[in-house]
Parts: C-alpha cells; structure tokens; sequence
C-alpha cells in the first residue's frame, strides 16, 4: 500500500485540487482496506473489493483513487444518500465493514489547529492526524450481492418495448406484459424536449 503523502498526490491529481474532502476520502478507503485486509488494491487484490459510496462530493474521488474501484468495472457502486461513508465489501471472504466520517471531526479539527483561520486547511491538517476512530464510525455488515451486481456479469441484454433502447443488468422494469426500461417507466431524472 502507498502512503498517506502517495495517495493524497494521486487523489489530488485525479480530482483535480486537495481538499478537507479527499484527505478524508483517502484516509477513509486506507481504513477499510486495512479492515479487511487488502493491501494490494491496484495489483493481486483488485478482483476482491467492490465499494459502496454514499456521497457524490470529493470524498468518493478519493476513495476510488485509493481502492481501485471504478463504475466501469462495475466495483464502484453509487448510493445517493448524501453521507460521506462508504462500504467496503470483500468478495473473497464475504466480509463487509461500513465507515461514516463523524461531525464531531469538525469540531476537532477547530480545537486541534484554532491558528489556522482557513476551515479547509483546519480541516485538511486535522484529517491527516487525528486517528481512525476520532474520524470513523466503524461497522462490520452483510451485504448481498446477486451475481447482476457482480463485475464481469454477463447477462441477457433486453430492449425497451417504447424507445427501443437496450436495457442491460436485468434493470428493466416490467408492466403490463411489456419491458420497459426506467426512463419509459416514468422514472427519468431528464425531460425530452420535442
């Protein structure tokens, strides 16, 4: 595994800048890998984790970064919960742990570094020190994973009935006899405009 300083650079350079967000992000995959004891994420170990984010905010290009774990490989699994926490699931073993930053950090980070005016900075100097368990709530869990959730899945590929589009991952949604994909099921996040 690299070290703090090694992955703060990766994460930066991936995300763009250095935040209080990514070195929480960084320090919060390292903590679950070394829960489950992988060591070796990008190399032997990289068919053995699959993550699951709960924030889309700069924590989870860290934690990325960190575990190896993408959307197109299918390892990086996004939950729109707005927390900053993430799961961390080992297929080898079956083991899961879940992890949630704590508020109470912020509140450490001002009592830790009261010199420095900048809350970013407080924040960014203060998650670097502060230990696992001042920045992590920490929980063993079971999660199941079907085998459509697993990468390298290869399952049937169906067509929508309205749009014609291809539906994969068994994610279409059936009414009255017909497949339909999400959109066609009234569920878009977009409106066609004609």
């Amino acid at each position: 595994m690299k070290s703090l300083d090694e992955l703060l650079h990766d994460a930066e350079r991936a995300h763009g800048h250095l935040c209080a967000g990514q070195v929480l992000g960084v320090r919060l995959a390292m903590r679950g890998l070394e829960l489950l004891g992988i060591d070796d994420p990008h190399g032997k170990d990289r068919k053995r984790l699959i993550t699951f984010v709960e924030i889309d905010r700069c924590a989870t290009d860290a934690v990325a970064v960190v575990t190896g774990c993408r959307l197109g490989k299918r390892a990086l699994k996004f939950r729109d919960w707005g927390k900053v926490a993430a799961t961390f699931v080992d297929l080898q073993s079956g083991r899961a742990v879940r992890l949630c930053a704590k508020e109470s950090s912020k509140a450490l980070a001002r009592q830790m570094h009261p010199e420095i005016a900048d809350k970013n900075q407080q924040q960014m100097l203060a998650y670097r020190e502060l230990p696992y368990d001042a920045l992590f709530a920490e929980q063993w869990v079971k999660v199941v994973l079907p085998p459509e959730e697993l990468p390298g899945y290869q399952g049937e590929r169906l067509v929508c009935a309205d749009c014609g589009e291809g539906i994969n991952f068994q994610r279409e949604v059936r009414r009255n006899g017909k497949v339909l994909c999400h959109a066609c099921a009234g569920e878009r996040y977009y409106e066609p405009i004609p």
